[in-house]
């Protein structure tokens, strides 16, 4: 038989009382959400140049600090101190004061006024600092010292809290800054995004020259972010509405969106790195989850992240997660974790993850990760209270040691909404970088913009700028193993690079030296921006000390003493903008007592076909390798004598080009020939036009168009045109582009691939044709899957239920009118307007009746599907079931609507009862869709 709407009633009233049940617990719930991430923040704007348009001399300029403290319960006392810093490092000028601290963040604008008379003679031209020092404590703890003089109050709050004390420290010029001689640098090749150094030069002509230029490195640099969210947990904020982090899981754009976003932008990577304890749909824990609900999301994440890969070869989407919790724990990204890991249980007692990793232990977490070769980065990371184990901050393990590959130094405000680039809120960790660096982990910086609205990578200009193989394709596993090789650069500017070489070993590298070691900082910038600082840091791993500054040049040489040590460098721009190196960690053996470099002569024969380089090395030790340049380019290495090297001609262009000879010795000293000029005269007839052909993926929305060419001796350049328009010219594999379908009228098109040699031979690709079919559907029935309950619709009471006795067809709510078995009548309706350029629009919904009927002939009971208008009048009636159709499935029932358009109507459901039997008519998943 079946259950009569009575026993729903009932339901209704425990649903009351579970609903009352479930409101403490989530109110409890927010207490534990609050402890987790519970953290006082200040950060520090310093506009690096005085106003555009001040008069000359007027260095004046306003400082804005800002102190927030989320979710905090009680009111605090921010104190803070703001020092004016020379470059040696002499406090010139200071200010300090308190702020009361509770609901809302707080901006404190500090104005300068410049040089003026009395500080003129001790405030040279040159790049200062100003540093921010801030601390927040309980007002109520410090009620005996509240009234005392600010500069006293000050000091004694940073003392009584310097635990917890926030630096921040940015650089400022005041008046002219002398201008870094740096050495020149071949840039290395970048990815061809829009705002790349696609075709760099042979080299750097920007920057002030101390050298000739070196050899280039086998390098690509990719730009990307490296952390941030989407709605699979609190990020993918509308940036109409985005002012803090999400609700878990409740925002509008999910990973795709964001790929899709920062690959619009010009990056060449991104991270979504989600909450892992955010796969339940809770800031705390939902004990009501399904653990299998939250790691199919996970999975969903690295599935989007490969989909969306598959169809963009030159991008890069890194799905992974942010582990951990702030308060008395710390942020780290995991990068390639193909599983998600959590300590919430549910209230069956099931893990809500895959793997249980306890919330605070960061030793374990370390262990599992060297174990499953997961890498990560420290995410915004503090001085004090985080990534503790034992209770010490950011404590060295050898498996973390293995585990972790960067550290975040900088990044721009995680709720900016900022799209042009000029975010100025933003956050410096170095401190505790370089506390981490001490303690003995190998990380590269990084810098980031922790993106939660929907702006990923667009906040500001920072990047991150990972080395890759030239040849290789950017891949998951090629970027991983680069930040394995912590082979990459923090910049706060995405048009600049920074190379640090030690005794030719890259950044990231750790190796043995013996005698001198020379650092060598190579930069190179795009759009014509010019070195104002450079600062080569030295430290020492496991020492658990105090990184310090060894030098402000960009060439260093030093005699390590014995033993380990660790090297980066960091560069301010002329703009203010920093970039800073990854390490070099150098184990300082005994010195040879060699310092004397070999000698070494070059020459070279033939101007086509195969040439010949020669060279002549000796030492006064022995020669270990010679190696050979031609136009600054490394052409080949020879270990032993003779030293000679063929070079096919054709390899180079015709005209004149320049070879120079270096030589090594066991102790790493260097000795260069003097530079060989020699011409090349190939002489090649070309007439064989390059093989292409064309290809074209998508109807709607983006869609690729791209090329295969190829040519006996190079192709030149590649151009796809649409119905005889160019649409693209591409000078180098892979040819395709993207092309936005709604610049396409609907219909047919022909897509046609030229590809050129460098003698101007053309090959023509057969015309390929192809559609595009923009047609929009918009739906235009709210809630039509009864998921969220009664809401946009009405209906008489009880009809839209969870009630499990008859199941819904998809999800848990279905509308089920009538089955009381006596004289009842039950409606459903919701009122929609059908726009009057809407050229189809279908109802579509699914039915099962359910009867205790036995009749094969008579209709007792009835559901009409009725269109009405918004008055209630009955304008058609689309069809009538009954007891006759009874079943044991759902249904699809489809009607067309079209002649509604430009109307505002309601769909209605009008279901009639007898007195006798029961028949239940239920509705599950209505739709109309309008195109």
């Amino acid at each position: 038989m079946i259950q009569l709407k009575n026993s729903r009633i009932k339901s209704g009233v425990i649903g009351l009382f579970a609903l009352s049940a479930l409101t403490f617990t989530a109110s409890s719930s927010v207490y534990a959400a609050v402890s987790d991430h519970h953290e006082f923040e200040a950060s520090l704007h310093v506009p690096y140049r005085a106003a555009s348009g001040a008069r000359l001399g007027d260095e004046s300029r306003t400082f804005t600090l800002d102190f927030s403290f989320p979710l905090n319960q009680k009111e605090q006392t921010v104190a803070w101190k703001l020092e004016l810093v020379t470059p040696g490092g002499r406090v010139v000028q200071s200010w300090n004061g308190t702020e009361k601290l509770l609901n809302k963040p707080i901006l404190k604008q500090i104005y300068w006024a410049g040089r003026t008379a009395t500080n003129a003679n001790v405030i040279p031209d040159g790049v200062y600092q100003v540093r921010l020092t801030a601390a927040a404590v309980d007002t109520r703890e410090i009620v005996s010292i509240i009234k005392k003089p600010a500069p006293q109050l000050v000091n004694e709050v940073l003392l009584h809290n310097k635990a917890e004390v926030t630096e921040q420290s940015w650089p400022m010029q005041i008046g002219v800054a002398n201008q870094v001689v740096i050495p020149a640098f071949a840039a290395l090749s970048t990815s061809n995004s829009p705002h790349k150094m696609s075709s760099p030069p042979a080299t750097n002509t920007m920057v002030a020259l101390a050298a000739p230029a070196t050899n280039a490195l086998p390098y690509t640099v990719y730009y990307g972010n490296l952390h941030s969210q989407t709605n699979h947990s609190d990020g993918g904020g509308n940036l109409s509405s985005c002012t803090g982090a999400q609700n878990p899981q409740s925002a509008a754009f999910g990973p795709t969106d964001a790929y899709q976003y920062a690959f619009n932008r010009g990056l060449d990577f991104l991270m979504t790195s989600e909450h892992n304890h955010m796969y339940d749909g809770s800031d705390s824990t939902n004990t009501n989850a399904n653990p299998v609900t939250a790691k199919n999301l996970y999975q969903s994440g690295l599935t989007a992240a490969s989909s969306f890969n598959s169809s963009h070869p030159n991008f890069l989407g890194i799905y992974g997660m942010e582990w951990g919790v702030i308060n008395n724990g710390g942020h780290m990204n995991i990068f390639n974790a193909n599983e998600l890991l959590g300590w919430e249980y549910n209230s069956s007692n099931q893990l809500i993850a895959d793997t249980l990793t306890t919330k605070g232990d960061y030793a374990a977490l370390y262990t599992l990760m060297r174990q499953r070769g997961w890498i990560g980065q420290f995410n915004h990371p503090a001085t004090s209270g985080q990534f503790q184990v034992n209770g010490v901050a950011l404590a060295y393990t050898a498996d973390g040691e293995q585990a972790m590959v960067a550290c975040e130094v900088l990044n721009t405000s995680a709720f900016s909404t900022n799209t042009t680039e000029t975010e100025t809120g933003r956050s410096s960790y170095e401190s505790a970088c370089n506390k981490a660096l001490e303690a003995g982990y190998h990380v590269a910086f990084t810098t980031n913009q922790d993106n939660h609205c929907a702006n990923w990578g667009a906040s500001y200009t920072n990047r991150n700028g990972v080395l890759i193989p030239n040849g290789l394709p950017l891949n998951g596993a090629n970027f991983i193993a680069a930040l394995k090789a912590r082979r990459m650069f923090a910049t706060m500017d995405k048009n600049s690079q920074l190379v640090l070489m030690a005794n030719g070993h890259m950044m990231g590298e750790r190796f043995s030296n013996s005698g001198s070691l020379t650092l060598t900082t190579n930069f190179a910038n795009s759009s014509g921006r010019t070195v104002n600082t450079v600062q080569i840091f030295e430290g020492v791993p496991g020492r658990n000390g105090t990184v310090t500054q060894l030098s402000n040049t960009a060439v260093t040489t030093v005699t390590p003493a014995s033993g380990e040590h660790f090297y980066y460098a960091k560069v301010t721009q002329d703009d203010g903008n920093i970039l800073w190196s990854a390490p070099v960690w150098v184990s300082q053996g005994t010195s040879t007592g060699d310092t004397t470099p070999p000698t070494v002569g070059a020459s070279e024969t033939g101007t086509s076909g195969t040439i010949t380089l020669n060279a002549s090395a000796s030492d006064n030790v022995g020669v270990s390798k010679v190696e050979f340049y031609i136009d600054s380019v490394l052409k080949g290495t020879i270990t032993a004598a003779p030293y000679s090297l063929s070079v096919n001609s054709n390899t180079l262009a015709n005209g004149a080009h320049s070879y120079v000879a270096k030589a090594y010795d066991a102790a790493n000293n260097v000795g260069t020939s003097s530079t060989v000029n020699f011409n090349i005269n190939n002489v090649v007839v070309d007439t064989t036009p390059p093989t292409v052909s064309a290809s074209e993926s998508g109807t709607s929305g983006t869609i690729t168009l791209s090329a295969t060419a190829s040519d006996n001796i190079g192709v030149s350049k590649v151009e796809l045109c649409v119905d005889g328009t160019l649409k693209s010219t591409l000078s180098s594999a892979p040819y395709s582009t993207t092309l936005n379908s709604t610049t396409l009228t609907n219909g047919s098109h022909a897509l046609v691939a030229k590809a050129y040699d460098a003698a101007n031979n053309i090959g023509t690709s057969t015309t390929l044709n192809f559609r595009i079919n923009n047609t929009v559907t918009t739906q235009l029935i709210v809630n039509g899957g009864f998921e969220s309950g009664a809401s946009s619709w009405t209906a008489t009471s009880g009809v839209i239920s969870n009630d499990t006795t008859q199941a819904a067809r998809a999800g848990t709510y279905k509308a089920w009118l009538n089955g009381y078995g006596a004289t009842h009548v039950d409606s459903l309706y919701q009122q929609i307007a059908i726009p009057s350029t809407s050229t189809s629009t279908t109802l579509n919904f699914w039915l099962k009746v359910v009867s205790d009927e036995t009749t094969t002939t008579q209709a007792y009971d009835t559901l009409q599907v009725q269109i009405r208008n918004s008055g209630g009048t009955v304008l058609s009636t689309l069809a009538t079931y009954s007891n006759l159709n009874k079943g044991t499935s759902y249904i699809s029932k489809s009607f067309d609507l079209s002649s509604y358009k430009g109307q505002t109507i309601r769909i209605y459901f009008l279901g009639t009862e007898g007195s006798i039997t029961a028949t239940s008519f239920l509705i599950d998943d209505v739709s109309v869709v309008s195109q």
